[in-house]
């Protein structure tokens, strides 16, 4: 059984038990977090695909941890007019740990 969920611009295939790594989440450390923008959702043999979610179909989680990931370096410049800028970033995640896919009705 897995999912495609939708959070922070981007989709993630989910299934029970895996530990994603997501755009930052206004949670704390522990707390529970819901998915309620599902895109597609299996169960074994058959597929249910969103148009452009699925209706009663909910991904829970709990967020196990906050960060930052590593830095990369913006650098921009112009050619042969001394123009040099350079800048680090470190994005902030949340790693969440998906717990249960349920799904509601029949």
């Amino acid at each position: 059984m897995y999912a495609i969920i939708e959070t922070g611009g981007k989709q993630y295939r989910v299934e029970e038990g895996s530990v994603i790594k997501v755009e930052k989440l206004p949670v704390a450390k522990g707390e529970e977090i819901v998915f309620d923008r599902v895109l597609l959702f299996s169960d074994g043999g058959e597929l249910e695909v969103g148009r452009p979610y699925l209706e009663g179909v909910l991904v829970k989680g709990k967020a196990v941890a906050q960060g930052r990931d590593r830095k990369i370096i913006v650098f921009k410049y112009k050619p042969k007019k001394n123009y040099r800028r350079k800048q680090g970033h470190r994005q902030p995640f949340t790693r969440v740990l998906i717990e249960k896919i349920e799904k509601s009705g029949a």
